[in-house]
């Protein structure tokens, strides 16, 4: 669970949509890589695996503001999460490639 300040306001809001999410890398040795967040680290970093460069058992922490985030949610790896398992990597890993194709970010076309 990620806890912001937001600008206008000033006062905190909770962010725990964001596991599960399918990303986009803006920056780093891995810019353009589609990911999903596995878990926050706190309120400025999270983990992501990819299930191929980036195994579940090795997950990378990236600065929330260096990911690109859609509205697609990696619907099979949340129901492992949210029973406690961790998913395993084949299942990553054919779910982006299957989203990779659909050539979505953010709801639009985007590549």
């Amino acid at each position: 669970m990620i806890i912001y300040r937001t600008e206008l306001w000033g006062c905190l809001k909770i962010r725990n949509d964001l596991i599960g999410r399918v990303v986009y890398s803006k920056s780093g040795r891995d810019k353009g890589r589609i990911m999903v967040v596995i878990d926050l680290v706190n309120e400025q970093y999270c983990m992501v695996a990819d299930g191929d460069l980036r195994k579940i058992e090795k997950p990378k922490i990236k600065n929330i503001k260096h990911l690109q985030l859609t509205n697609m949610k990696a619907d099979s790896v949340l129901e492992c999460l949210a029973r406690g398992e961790v998913p395993e990597n084949h299942v990553i890993k054919n779910y982006l490639s299957a989203f990779k194709g659909t050539g979505e970010i953010e709801g639009k076309e985007g590549w």
